[in-house]
């Protein structure tokens, strides 16, 4: 284990939008070091968003990554021997990352041509309340849930 945490990296806000969030997303979107290409995918997916709900794109974004952002999740404990699914709380900076990765992750699953009209479909659809990534955290609730009868194993 470490002796001293590793100091805490800030990320610089992105150039159209002025926003830092955006930059970790695009962090996220960005494979083999393209990130032009990353910013590029963005920038369109937002534009697209803002052309089909007749509002702002970024707004619509960020009401998706609120919507996908959990509140608890379960992680595996070892108690005499038996594997037990424990309900734990997410901290402030993992929620906003899960919600990424599920966010980009599903928009790659999806059916659509370019990756900017899966990124566009999946932020809208996550902005309702629907869609792939929506159904994970409805997933990752209901596991807690269930397993609510092992939370006086928390760490």
């Amino acid at each position: 284990m470490r002796k001293t945490k590793p100091k805490k990296r800030y990320l610089l806000p992105d150039p159209k939008f002025n926003d830092t969030l955006v930059t970790k997303f695009v962090n996220y979107l960005m494979e083999q070091g393209k990130k032009s290409v990353a910013y590029g995918i963005f920038y369109d997916a937002v534009a697209l968003v803002e052309k089909k709900t007749n509002e702002s794109g970024l707004e619509v974004w960020k009401r998706a990554m609120n919507n996908l952002m959990p509140s608890v999740e379960v992680k595996s404990r070892r108690v005499g021997g038996a594997t037990f699914q424990v309900p734990v709380e997410i901290r402030p900076e993992r929620k906003i990352n899960l919600s990424i990765k599920w966010l980009i992750d599903y928009s790659r699953l999806r059916g659509e041509k370019t990756m900017m009209d899966k990124l566009a479909a999946e932020i809208i659809a996550a902005s309702k309340g629907e869609g792939a990534a929506i159904k994970k955290k409805d997933d990752t609730h209901r596991m807690a849930e269930a397993n609510k009868a092992f939370s006086h194993f928390r760490f």
